[in-house]
């Protein structure tokens, strides 16, 4: 191999190799130009190296040919404040300037092998991405081609090199991976935003190799951006709400527009799509913050008086009480994975899933403190309730599906059997034929008069993972994949949903989504993305050549399909047609399905187990029999 240099942007380390090597994508403009055919252009780099040999502060490509400094003085930009960069010093170039592998740090970081990682990109504050011209989409899309000229032969090689070239630093920290890092994009939108739920898988897989850091620090950002004012339209939403996603930007100081600083610029809703509210944001921070203790051992986080603020923050935002008669949170559509008009607003899910797992999680991570007495009792009594209205009510087989098909409409007595007035003609035709004798799942949604039938993957699957599902009922909704996989699976795992929304039901319910057509994105498309939560489930249930199967189906095109976002048609047999490539939870999806099955015995950080306390309170109401209640004793009024 031949010398390296290595330049600091903003504290985050990019790598120029002189001989004829494999180049890593980094955060400046010509980082891929000035490599052409094994050569750099050496007036061009010695163009970029000119000047006193005395630069300070964090040195950050402005343009072309044009290195300026980055001072960490000064006040910060209005609400960025708390969160502006404050970077370490060089004290001269030459500390900028290494050999590859030799260990040496700049800034406080080491500096790795040339092919120990691709290094994150350092998202500037143009609204562009960093890698745009024709040679850079011609140069990514021989990447695989280019991995194994240097021996990384694997799926799982390429797929690590990809995710750690998704990285984002932030005061010379990682902190997050984008969405997606496709050199083919016309329009970015948001997808070089760092997204709370597309990070967890990223989170996980770097759980899973040992790599801590960048969970810790994403975790503690993440937590400072909750505090913030959020306002829209001149409402604000209650507090511990967390946002969708953030992004690093490149701001200039005030009073000095030749220095620039780093902020972190969140996003809750209010730049979003269709302006949907992230609730399941909060509720997957816990859970990895809950993953983060289990791997590290470090307890230390969750245990912070800032952390336990911002749990029981969320908490007492998701329990307050509002009109709802039911235990499931109430949430509007596009409120969670599917984050566009899908006809999953009032209790979905995906949301419920998450919340019982969130509340678990929470209850294990809360310091006991009489300060916190009401809090906790209030989640245990929800845990119970949530668990016995999930089971009860949303579960479907075909002996409910008989069950349904019987019922008797307009029942008004406390022992109705018909509790939700569901009328049987709400039965879809498609479900008589395709529920298999054994096998089950829990439907979509529950409303009064009101069934959604359709089977969603990620809030079956949480519900296996979390418990919020029986022993039974977690095998049998495996059953079901397993009877209909050429619906779940087919040629990508896994479907988000099934079936999808198609002529005029998809008229009325998406409003015409371009996007959303059936077979496509978020109405039944593919999501690679969905394999780490099979593997997890399949797992827990000791049933994990479930997972393998749809691995190899995976395997088979995901890599050489440049890991798209999603994939349309029934049968998954097209990139989607809007999906992303080089998306990033696709990619991790992958590398924590990979990791598990490797290493089963981590799954049990990753999963919630009922305690005793729970099982008996929920074996007590189901002996109570809720289909016949008491009559309440009525009470007499009196006016004062």
């Amino acid at each position: 191999m031949g010398s390296s240099i290595q330049l600091v942007f903003g504290a985050v380390p990019c790598h120029y190799t002189t001989a004829k090597s494999y180049f890593t994508r980094s955060s400046s403009y010509f980082s891929v130009k000035n490599y052409v055919k094994g050569k750099w252009d050496k007036d061009i780099l010695c163009e970029q190296l000119k000047g006193p040999v005395d630069f300070q502060g964090c040195l950050r490509v402005q343009g072309r040919g044009a290195i300026s400094r980055l001072y960490s003085v000064g006040k910060p930009n209005r609400r960025l404040e708390t969160l502006s960069c404050k970077c370490q010093r060089t004290e001269s170039v030459s500390q900028a300037i290494v050999e590859v592998g030799s260990g040496k740090s700049v800034n406080g970081m080491s500096e790795p092998s040339s092919l120990q990682s691709l290094e994150g990109p350092k998202l500037l504050n143009n609204e562009k991405t960093v890698i745009s011209s024709d040679d850079e989409i011609a140069a990514a899309s021989e990447m695989s081609d280019t991995l194994q000229g240097f021996g990384i032969n694997s799926i799982e090689d390429e797929a690590w090199n990809l995710l750690r070239a998704s990285i984002v630093y932030y005061c010379g920290n990682p902190i997050g991976t984008i969405a997606a890092n496709d050199p083919s994009a016309a329009n970015i939108l948001n997808y070089d935003q760092i997204f709370i739920r597309d990070f967890i898988p990223s989170g996980m897989a770097f759980l899973l190799k040992g790599e801590y850091d960048i969970v810790r620090n994403f975790i503690l950002h993440t937590l400072q951006l909750q505090s913030w004012e959020k306002t829209m339209d001149c409402h604000s939403p209650g507090q511990g709400l967390m946002p969708a996603s953030f992004k690093v930007r490149t701001v200039p100081l005030d009073g000095d527009d030749s220095a620039t600083e780093d902020v972190l610029d969140p996003d809750f809703g209010e730049a979003a799509i269709g302006r949907v509210a992230p609730v399941d944001s909060g509720l997957w921070w816990i859970i990895l913050l809950r993953a983060y203790g289990k791997f590290s051992g470090d307890l230390s986080v969750q245990e912070r008086v800032d952390v336990q603020t911002g749990i029981k923050m969320i908490l007492k935002l998701c329990l307050a009480d509002g009109f709802d008669m039911f235990p499931t949170l109430l949430v509007t559509d596009g409120s969670c994975m599917i984050d566009r008009r899908m006809g999953i607003h009032g209790h979905p899910l995906e949301i419920q899933a998450l919340f019982y797992s969130a509340l678990l999680c929470a209850r294990e991570m809360l310091v006991p403190e009489e300060a916190s007495a009401d809090l906790i009792r209030a989640l245990n009594n929800r845990l119970v309730a949530l668990s016995f209205h999930i089971r009860e009510y949303y579960w479907i087989d075909m002996r409910k599906l008989n069950e349904i098909y019987r019922y008797t409409t307009e029942e008004y007595s406390y022992d109705a059997v018909n509790k939700f007035n569901i009328y049987p003609d709400q039965i879809p035709p498609w479900l008589v034929e395709w529920m298999p004798t054994t096998g089950g799942y829990f439907i979509g949604n529950l409303q009064p008069a009101h069934m959604d039938f359709r089977f969603f993957s990620l809030g079956n699957l949480w519900s296996i993972i979390s418990s919020l599902a029986t022993t039974d009922q977690s095998h049998a909704i495996l059953d079901l994949i397993e009877a209909k996989w050429e619906d779940i699976v087919a040629n990508m795992p896994l479907k988000i949903c099934y079936p999808a929304l198609e002529g005029e039901e998809w008229q009325i319910i998406t409003g015409y989504d371009p996007k959303n057509t059936p077979w496509s994105y978020h109405n039944a498309g593919a999501w690679p993305t969905l394999l780490w939560q099979l593997t997890v489930a399949c797992i827990k249930m000791n049933r994990p050549e479930i997972a393998e199967n749809a691995i190899k189906v995976a395997e088979r095109r995901i890599a050489r399909d440049k890991w798209p976002e999603y994939y349309d048609t029934k049968g998954a047999r097209f990139i989607g047609k809007q999906a992303r490539l080089f998306q990033t939870w696709s990619i991790a999806g992958y590398l924590v399905a990979k990791l598990l099955i490797s290493n089963p015995k981590a799954a049990k950080k990753l999963i919630n187990v009922e305690d005793s306390e729970l099982v008996n309170a929920l074996s007590y109401a189901l002996s109570a029999n809720p289909k016949k209640r008491p009559r309440r004793k009525l009470k007499q009024s009196y006016i004062i």
